[in-house]
């Protein structure tokens, strides 16, 4: 695409969705648009409701408490988008969409047809990363450490409880954690410690996914770091992440004040430098683009265990990424345009969908 002639590059950061993680959605595309450079980029909130349809949304609206205050008053105050128009409107979209149907490669695919770039990864490596069972699966074929996992179906809970109950016990072990398969934000997601328990974590978690995850739970410090870049990414600064409770709530990563990430984890420098040799691994690895975090553990036996990658990480203000990029001396203006650059990059390469 050719845009040396035009003033400044249209960016269409979608927000919204209909996925759980719509609300955190709405607090990293705010952020995009106010830390996007003016001087580069014309930036255009777009909204998707929850009946996924697209609408140009006024400032005044993107700056509404909630995705169901914005929706309320789409008819009156904004303009619907057919689908088919998009490409007359933007050079580029940036997804600050989060979780099913707008990380997992469903908004990708879509933009792939329309022959619209779109920011981060492509549609396979969004669907990878969204899965983390499918991921897991991947990365342990190419040599990365995951968390020992049983994958129970709606359809296995239903016929063979017994037996999945026994696989737990005898391949896991307990305490456990239990969490869907395709969500984030820590929907869901529980620690327990007895067989009993699982039972109730399991139905709770199959209200969310098909596939309910059954996880070892890993001693040591979470961290999580994250990485830049297409071909020869570069990993930032690993950061600890300090839950208030036992397990990293939705609160803790996005909540001023609530939890606590240092940059960078209080770690050795060998430690330090495994991990980002990890992250890019597992970058290649699922063929990741532009930008994304991996979050690992750090059990203290030597290994790096890797939890799932976030295809496209929260840019809420107090997001670990902004973090750890400032600790490389890159502001959030610089990141943001960094992350567009290789994003518009890895799309003038590519022979068929990224």
């Amino acid at each position: 695409m050719n845009l040396e002639h035009q003033e400044k590059i249209r960016v269409g950061i979608i927000i919204g969705g209909i996925s759980s993680e719509k609300e955190v959605s709405l607090e990293s595309g705010r952020n995009i648009f106010s830390k996007i450079d003016r001087k580069k980029y014309l930036p255009i909130p777009v909204f998707m409701d929850s009946g996924g349809f697209l609408w140009e949304i006024p400032v005044k609206m993107l700056m509404r408490n909630s995705t169901g205050d914005i929706e309320c008053d789409l008819e009156d105050e904004a303009k619907r988008i057919p689908y088919e128009e998009l490409k007359t409107l933007v050079d580029i979209v940036y997804p600050g969409l989060h979780g099913k149907y707008g990380e997992d490669g469903c908004i990708q695919g879509l933009l792939e047809l329309l022959n619209v770039p779109y920011v981060g990864s492509g549609v396979l490596a969004s669907a990878l990363g969204m899965d983390k069972y499918a991921s897991r699966k991947v990365l342990a074929m190419s040599g990365i450490d995951v968390p020992r996992t049983v994958a129970v179906s709606t359809e296995r809970w239903k016929s063979g409880r017994p037996d999945i109950l026994g696989e737990i016990e005898n391949g896991i072990g307990l305490p456990c954690v239990v969490k869907p398969a395709r969500e984030g934000c820590s929907t869901a997601v529980r620690k327990v410690l007895s067989l009993e328990d699982v039972c109730g974590a399991v139905t709770d978690a199959l209200d969310w996914d098909n596939v309910a995850l059954v996880e070892e739970f890993i001693e040591g410090m979470e961290v999580t770091c994250g990485v830049i870049g297409n071909n020869s990414p570069v990993a930032l600064m690993p950061s600890e992440t300090i839950p208030t409770k036992g397990i990293l709530s939705l609160e803790d990563k996005f909540l001023y004040g609530q939890g606590e990430n240092k940059t960078p984890a209080r770690l050795p420098e060998d430690v330090l430098k495994k991990i980002q040799d990890v992250a890019v691994e597992t970058f290649l690895t699922l063929g990741l683009k532009a930008y994304a975090r991996i979050d690992m553990f750090v059990p203290g036996d030597g290994r790096i265990v890797v939890l799932e990658p976030n295809s496209l990480p929260g840019m809420t203000p107090s997001t670990v990424l902004f973090h750890q990029a400032a600790a490389s001396g890159i502001t959030q203006v610089e990141l943001i345009s960094r992350i567009i650059q290789l994003s518009f990059e890895a799309h003038s390469e590519k022979k068929g969908p990224l």
